[in-house]
This record gives C-alpha cells, sequence and structure tokens, in this order.
C-alpha cells in the first residue's frame, strides 16, 4: 500500500507568516464535512519518539476548532489524550464536533484520525472574550526573578523575521533545588516561536504556537528530576537519529544545534550517574530509562490575549509524583512582561529498564 505523506500536494511556504504557522496550517477536507481538516505539510518525527511530536496534534487540533468558534471567543482549557502513535508518513484527518454553542461558552471536541481510527483526542472549552464582567477576582502566580535572555531587549540582536531553523527556540535557565528531593527541584527554560507571526493569524497563531510549545521537555521533567538522562550513550543517539523521519521542520543545522545542547544539558547528570555506579558496589541502584511517553495533556489559557507566542515565554516545571510506571508533570507559562499566560499538566508512561520482563506491554 502505498504511503502519502500529505493528503493535498503542500502548496509553497508562505514566507510572509512565521514558520511556526507554515507547520502548522491546516487545509479543510471539504469532501468529508464542513469540520473535517487536514495537515497541509509533512509532520515532524523527533528521534526516539514513538510517532509524530505530539505538540503537533495538540496545536492543529486547536486551530481546527478555533475555525469553528466565532472570533470573540477564546480558548480557555484543553484536555487532550493520545491514543496512538502518530505515523508521520500518513496524513491526519482532524473532526470537529460542535458540542454546544452558549452565549458565554462553548464547546468542540476533536479527533485525530489515521488509518481510520483515532490516534489522538481532545474536549475545548471557549469563553467569550470579556464575559465575566467589570467586576472580577484577580489572582497570579508571580513570574519568578529571572534575567530574560539578552536579545530580549530591542536592538541588541538582528530582527526575529531574519532567523533561520525549527519553528521555536528555547534557552536553559537553570534547575532549580538541585540537591534536593526530586518533587522539589524546578527546571526552567525560555522559549519562543521562531521569526514574527504574522498579523493576519491574530490571537488564534500565537494561541496555536503556544499549544505547539507545550509538549517540548514536558514529561521528560521526570526523569530530568532524578537526574536520569534520555539517551544513555552517545550510540543510542546515532542510533535514533539514522532513525529520523520528516524533519520538515528542522534543518540539519539545527538538528546538529539540537543533540549538541542535549548532549551537553545531560553531560553532568551521566556522569555523576557513571561515578556513583562505579563508586557503589550495589549495581541494583543504576536506574537506566527504557520507555517514556505521554498520555495526557490539559492547557489552561489564562490571558489568551495578552501575549505573544514570538516573544521570549519563561517556563518553570516540576514533577510533583512518579510511581507505577507513570509521572506527572507540571508546567507554569508567562510572558515576557511577567504574566501568568498558561498552566499545563502532562501524565506519561516513564518506565526504567528491568531486569525482568515487565508484566504488561503498551
Amino acid at each position: 500500500m502505498t504511503k502519502h505523506i500529505t493528503l493535498f500536494e503542500p502548496p509553497p511556504q508562505d514566507k510572509s507568516r512565521a514558520q511556526i504557522e507554515n507547520v502548522l496550517d491546516l487545509t479543510p477536507v471539504v469532501d468529508l464535512g464542513p469540520d473535517v481538516f487536514t495537515n497541509t505539510r509533512p509532520l515532524w518525527h523527533p528521534p526516539g519518539a514513538r510517532g509524530i511530536y505530539g505538540g503537533a496534534a495538540i496545536a492543529q487540533s486547536l486551530s481546527a476548532a478555533m475555525r469553528t468558534v466565532p472570533a470573540d471567543f477564546a480558548v480557555h482549557s484543553m484536555h487532550c489524550y493520545f491514543v496512538l502513535a502518530g505515523d508521520s508518513e500518513l496524513p491526519i484527518l482532524y473532526h470537529v464536533e460542535r458540542v454546544r454553542d452558549g452565549r458565554s461558552f462553548i464547546t468542540r471536541t476533536v479527533q485525530a484520525r489515521q488509518r481510520g481510527r483515532p490516534i489522538f483526542t481532545t474536549t475545548l472549552s471557549f469563553s467569550r472574550v470579556g464575559s465575566g464582567g467589570e467586576k472580577t477576582l484577580n489572582h497570579a502566580t508571580p513570574m519568578p526573578d529571572v534575567s530574560l535572555p539578552a536579545d530580549a531587549v530591542p536592538g541588541t540582536v538582528k530582527a526575529l523575521s531574519d532567523a533561520g531553523g525549527g519553528p521555536f527556540e528555547s534557552k536553559k535557565a537553570g534547575i532549580i533545588n538541585r540537591n534536593q528531593n526530586p518533587e522539589d527541584k524546578r527546571v526552567r527554560r525560555f522559549v519562543r516561536a521562531r521569526s514574527r507571526i504574522s498579523d493576519e493569524g491574530g490571537f488564534q497563531a500565537h494561541l496555536s504556537a503556544l499549544a505547539y510549545i507545550t509538549d517540548s521537555f514536558f514529561i521528560g521533567t521526570v526523569s530530568r528530576v532524578h537526574d536520569i538522562p534520555r539517551f544513555s550513550s552517545p550510540a543510542d543517539l546515532q542510533k535514533l537519529l539514522k532513525a529520523l523521519k520528516n524533519p520538515s521542520d528542522l534543518d540539519d543545522e539545527d538538528i546538529t544545534k539540537a543533540f549538541k545542547e542535549l548532549k551537553e544539558e545531560e553531560a553532568a547528570d551521566l556522569r555523576r550517574q557513571l561515578e556513583g555506579a562505579l563508586s557503589n558496589a550495589n549495581k541494583e541502584d543504576h536506574k537506566e530509562l527504557g520507555m517514556m511517553v505521554s498520555l495526557d495533556h490539559s492547557i489552561y489559557f489564562h490571558n489568551p490575549l495578552a501575549f505573544r507566542a514570538d516573544e521570549w515565554m519563561f517556563v518553570e516545571t516540576e514533577s510533583p509524583w512518579a510511581g507505577e510506571g507513570r509521572g506527572l508533570a507540571i508546567q507554569k507559562l508567562w510572558s515576557q512582561n511577567g504574566t501568568l499566560i498558561a498552566t499545563c499538566t502532562q501524565e506519561g508512561v516513564v518506565r526504567l529498564k528491568q531486569d525482568k520482563p515487565p508484566l504488561s506491554k503498551i
């Protein structure tokens, strides 16, 4: 059976829009119904992942749902389940169901399907902008006292529209409470969409970009707070690089840079792990990651109109619990001016390599 990466021939990249807008572009499939869409361009399969990058399914489902609601409604919550690994060599069909249309709230569900089977499902709730009234209760966790990257100040670097590479970029901001218990550690980063998001995309384009970015570095927090690297050796990295499929939103230079950063980031953790294993005669203490797969993902959009996804956003991630072969991660995102814009949760399978065969398989 011949595989088709996209349902229709992809058009040329629209250079008036940011790269992340092109990556997340959807095409209506009118022959199947008014609320069915498909990915316009090929989707990325990250090295070592079981399927496509989950952020693409999250963001494109959000984008599809937003096409069915009035412009004065903005998403405030999104609850997702990863059902099956998405195949980057097949098109995805996004089916939107109009569950409810109210005066203040609208509900949608979206199923992402391949080969007729759901691989991803989400329920979204939208609220009318300003429907809370003039008097409201207000509080928010303040952004930690951190220094923004140097290029957050206008004029310090070349314009974002001139930048190259993947659809978004990140910069490490350290790990807080590194020497404390795993549940007390906080992993910090700065993230932003690369190049300027177009005015034509509106706030919806920024929300889709934010949704895409939230799946990056997320469930991996569980292993990070335990000082367990994702890749245990350079050979593992090379093996996964050779298996790379459809790097449609990454170029060779960006892939090299990403793995160089990963190598540097995990080098200290791996060194401590190996030193500990060599100095400890009890080899049962050695822990090596066997499987890491996202199960569900929720996003609460607090201020959907109060940020730009192409400006640096500060992310702080923690893991309050892990057990039974699963782990939970929570992340908060602040805008460049310190506004809390979203809170996300994600649970996933996080299994260690076992000396004995596991009782069950996914």
